[in-house]
C-alpha cells in the first residue's frame, strides 16, 4: 500500500468544560486517489474531525500525520460573503491568492461553470456558487480535496450532479476526495470507502460493507435501509483485497455536544 497522505493516529480531541471528548481515539487514514466519506449524526464529530486533521483545532491526544508538502484544497461548509457588497466570480477566485486570467477560467471549466468570470457572486444559484467554491479550492492543484458537506441547500438533482462532478475531477486530476456528508445513498454510490462517525469510528470499509453494518444501521435507522436495497443486488468479484470493517464501541451511544 502507498503511503498515506494523511493519517490520523488514536486522535481524540475535546472541547474545553465537556463532559465527553468530540473525538475519541479516531484512526483513519487517505491514500492517493481515494475518495472517502465520512458519515454519521449531527454532533457526530465530523466537522471537528475535518478540522483537526487541517491542523485547525489542537488535539488531546495522539497526532495526524501528512505527506511532506501536501497541497490541500479545501471547501468549507458555510462561507460567509456579505451579499450587498459587489464582488465578481474572478474577484473572489483571486482571494487571497491573485491567480491569472487563464488559470481562473480553466477551473470554471473544469468545475461545469465556464464564463462566470464577470457574474455577481450574490447573483449565483445554489450550485453554481457550490462550483466555484469547488473551483477555487482546485486552483493550487491539491493532492487532497476537503469537501465539508458541500451539498447543503442543493436540491437533489443538484446533489447528484455535485458527486458526479468530483468524481470526473478525481479522475481528470487524480485527487483524492475527503468528504463529510449527510446524504447517504449518492454518498454511498461516490465513495471508494466510508467512514460511519460517532464520536468514534463506528465501522468503516467499502459501501457494501459499511450499508450492511449492524452499526451503520443502528445509527441511521430506516435511512439505512434504502442504501443497502442499495448495494444488495452487487457482489464484489475482487477477492484480493480484504474489505475493512471495524468494530467500534455501540454506535447507537450519542455524544451530546455541539459543534463548532
Amino acid at each position: 500500500m502507498t503511503a498515506a497522505l494523511i493519517q490520523a493516529r488514536d486522535m481524540t480531541v475535546s472541547h474545553p468544560g465537556a463532559d465527553l471528548p468530540v473525538l475519541s481515539h479516531v484512526s483513519m487514514g487517505i491514500q492517493p486517489r481515494e475518495i472517502v466519506t465520512v458519515v454519521g449524526p449531527n454532533g457526530s464529530g465530523k466537522s471537528t474531525l475535518v478540522r483537526a486533521l487541517l491542523g485547525q483545532v489542537a488535539l488531546t491526544s495522539g497526532r495526524v500525520e501528512r505527506a511532506r508538502g501536501l497541497r490541500i484544497g479545501y471547501v468549507p461548509q458555510r462561507v460567509h460573503i456579505e451579499r450587498a457588497m459587489p464582488m465578481t466570480v474572478r474577484r473572489f477566485l483571486s482571494l487571497p491568492t491573485r491567480v491569472s486570467d487563464a488559470q481562473a477560467a480553466a477551473v470554471l471549466e473544469r468545475t461545469g461553470v465556464p464564463g462566470l468570470e464577470q457574474r455577481q457572486i450574490a447573483a449565483l444559484s445554489g450550485g453554481q456558487f457550490q462550483r466555484v467554491l469547488l473551483a477555487r479550492a482546485l486552483l493550487n492543484d491539491p493532492q487532497l480535496l476537503v469537501l465539508d458537506e458541500p451539498t447543503q441547500g442543493l436540491d437533489q438533482p443538484g446533489i447528484v450532479a455535485f458527486y458526479r462532478l468530483i468524481e470526473e475531477v478525481r479522475q481528470e486530476t487524480g485527487v483524492a476526495v475527503l468528504m463529510v456528508s449527510h446524504d447517504l445513498l449518492v454518498v454511498m454510490r461516490a465513495s471508494d470507502r466510508v467512514i460511519c462517525l460517532n464520536g468514534h469510528v463506528c465501522c468503516e470499509g467499502t459501501p457494501q460493507v459499511v450499508s450492511a453494518a449492524p452499526e451503520y444501521r443502528a445509527l441511521f435507522g430506516a435511512e439505512a435501509q434504502g442504501t443497502l436495497a442499495l448495494y444488495r443486488h452487487h457482489h464484489d468479484h475482487d477477492h484480493d483485497h480484504v474489505e475493512e470493517h471495524v468494530h467500534g464501541p455501540d454506535c447507537g451511544h450519542h455524544h451530546h455536544h455541539r459543534e463548532g
